[in-house]
């Protein structure tokens, strides 16, 4: 056997234990897959989170577990996330909020677009800002002339410094020319039980929670994010129609994994999320909490999540929020 023939035959060989290896022979996935929800049990993303993880469990075979990691704003459970292996088996299913981290804190123990990677744009959705019925103001008007009458006596809650609640609210503060006091929770059903309360008497909500609350009457809706009035909420007007701009983009629902996690892991996670979108129960689940289904490629996400880390800036710089540590 020449020399070049035995070169071919190692190949082969070498070529074939490769392929029989179970490191390369895995199905994916071959573990349960952890869907991390960096805020409370009860909010706007954990409601989606468990519908999707029921889905996701059908297609993989494998059981899809919804872990509640809440704190910093959100940051805790992205970090879990961009420390884990690289392999699929963790997924963070996160809000807008996440794009304005690189804006709001001096110093993240992650970096979001070199630690993460993108998977999926997932739905998009606005939020109504809206009050304690333990406060007499019964329109968004009669609210602002009574923040302006009396300075510093009003408060509003938020999911969490850099929460889009809270960068939202402050957008609002600062287009209103208000002096309110922000109170924040650990996320956003807290914040419901104190708005509910009357501990504090405005907030932005997810439509996920706030708009069954606003239905029921448990907290008064004043106005919406975005270019039109939403369909559930018609009374509620926009804060285009009342004038004051910088709110007319709402949030927005993503997935990320671990950099460096494979390209194939990647996108068979995409296509499983595409897959549970177009069935009925996700969507009319989504499309009842007020999330409009998007879905996206990897590479599509990864173009929009760098251009709201942009937006995100802009915002935080108009509205003077100060860096956080």
């Amino acid at each position: 056997m020449n020399r070049c023939m035995l070169r071919v035959c190692l190949t082969l060989s070498l070529l074939a234990v490769a392929l029989t290896s179970p490191a390369l022979a895995q199905k994916y996935p071959d573990q349960t897959v952890r869907l991390i929800v960096p805020f409370p049990a009860g909010g706007g993303v954990d409601v989606v989170a468990r519908v999707l993880a029921a889905k996701l469990s059908d297609q993989f075979n494998q059981t899809v577990v919804v872990e509640n990691r809440p704190g910093a704003g959100g940051n805790l459970g992205a970090a879990t996330v961009a420390t884990s292996p690289p392999d699929g088996h963790t997924i963070l299913i996160t809000v807008g909020g996440i794009a304005s981290s690189v804006a709001l804190y001096k110093k993240l123990s992650y970096d979001p677009v070199k630690d993460l990677a993108p998977v999926m744009h997932m739905a998009d959705t606005q939020l109504p800002l809206a009050g304690s019925y333990k406060y007499p103001a019964a329109a968004i008007q009669e609210l602002i002339a009574a923040a302006k009458a009396q300075p510093g006596t009003l408060n509003y809650g938020s999911s969490g410094i850099g929460a889009p609640l809270h960068i939202l609210a402050e957008t609002f503060k600062h287009a209103a020319g208000l002096n309110i006091a922000h109170i924040p929770y650990r996320g956003d059903a807290p914040m419901l039980s104190a708005l509910i309360s009357g501990d504090v008497q405005l907030g932005f909500m997810p439509l996920s929670t706030g708009v069954p609350q606003i239905r029921e009457k448990a907290i008064r809706g004043y106005a919406i994010t975005g270019r039109k009035r939403l369909a559930s909420l018609p009374e509620l007007p926009t804060f285009l129609e009342l004038g004051y701009a910088g709110l007319e983009t709402g949030s927005w629902y993503g997935l990320f994994v671990r950099a460096g996690t494979p390209p194939n892991i990647i996108d068979t996670i995409q296509r499983a999320v595409t897959v549970a979108l177009a069935t009925p129960e996700m969507r009319d689940r989504m499309l009842a909490v007020g999330l409009e289904p998007v879905g996206s490629t990897p590479a599509e996400f990864d173009a929009f999540f760098k251009s709201e880390i942009a937006r995100f800036a802009k915002l935080v710089e108009a509205a003077q929020i100060p860096k956080l540590d």
